[in-house]
């Protein structure tokens, strides 16, 4: 059966970095669209960032660009999530979801305070 397994996460100081991962199973991640999204409190959840590896293309919320970087590492079939620079408005639940098989990961709390 096919899943995403999700690890990262967690307390982190502002300006600091954490990375996501998010690992597919029983199909290959380069080929789909892999969204991810993140629900802060009192908020909607919303998309972060995606990437479709086999068409090379990727995108960015405005509030991420240039700290944020998304990408695929196709032999470990796992997509990242480099985030750097945090800030407490980056604190919430980030899910990731193979937009086209409509899998999802199971969710991971950052939070970013000192």
């Amino acid at each position: 059966q096919a899943q995403l397994v999700q690890s990262g996460g967690g307390l982190i100081q502002p300006g600091g970095s954490l990375r996501l991962a998010c690992v597919g199973y029983g199909f290959a991640v380069s080929l789909d669209q892999i969204v991810w999204y993140r629900q802060t409190q009192g908020h909607e959840r919303k998309v972060v960032a995606f990437i479709k590896e086999v068409i090379r293309i990727s995108h960015y919320d405005e509030s991420v660009k240039g700290r944020f970087t998304i990408s695929v590492d196709s032999p470990a079939n796992t997509v990242y999530l480099q985030m750097n620079d945090l800030k407490p408005e980056d604190t919430g639940v980030y899910w990731c979801q193979a937009l086209e098989l409509h899998i999802w990961g199971q969710g991971t709390q950052v939070t970013v305070s000192s």
